[in-house]
């Protein structure tokens, strides 16, 4: 059987913890309140301004598109250099890494196979018995040929990049928080 050795004492203790238990409650209410107001004013924020960055994204996406028409138009001005920086844009041609294709898995392990010793082939096969995309892309145009794989998307294609990609990442940001907004509204 457990007894209190002082019960003044204990009553003393436990209105102290009473009263710092009360103090905790309202710092957490007050924090509670801030954060909720904070929260009112950024979605009060996003209403006010994402509508304005969604029609300067569609300019923006717009100016893009004449500037690639043009460059296409004029591809004899990227000879040497094939890129230019003008006003913070790189722009011009750059060659595409190229990715490599083919139609039937089966023929193309059964080419390698045949066209390589079984080192070399266990390289270019991933053991899940598909043809090995980043290990055939090694291989010369010709080789890929008797494979029958084609290669496609290896030619020049226009390039218009922000240099200062941050503010990119921004509008992305705030659009896809705009976006989930009009969700949950």
């Amino acid at each position: 059987m457990n007894t209190i050795a002082n019960p003044n004492a204990t009553s003393v203790a436990l209105n102290e913890i009473e009263t710092l238990a009360k103090q905790y409650a309202d710092e957490r209410s007050t924090v509670a309140t801030r954060v909720q107001t904070y929260e009112d004013q950024v979605r009060a924020t996003q209403r006010r301004f994402v509508p304005g960055i969604k029609t300067a994204a569609a300019q923006a996406a717009a100016a893009q598109a004449r500037l690639v028409a043009a460059i296409e138009k004029h591809p004899e001005l990227f000879a040497k250099p094939r890129t230019l920086t003008l006003h913070g844009i790189k722009l011009g041609f750059q060659k595409g890494k190229g990715k490599i294709e083919w139609d039937d898995d089966e023929k193309v392990l059964a080419a390698i196979a045949r066209n390589y010793p079984a080192p070399v082939a266990e390289t270019l096969i991933i053991t899940t018995r598909t043809p090995a995309k980043d290990a055939l892309a090694q291989l010369p145009a010709a080789d890929l040929r008797k494979l029958g794989v084609t290669i496609t998307d290896a030619g020049d294609f226009v390039v218009v990049k922000a240099t200062d990609s941050e503010v990119d990442k921004l509008v992305a940001k705030i659009l896809r928080e705009g976006a989930v907004e009009e969700v949950a509204s």
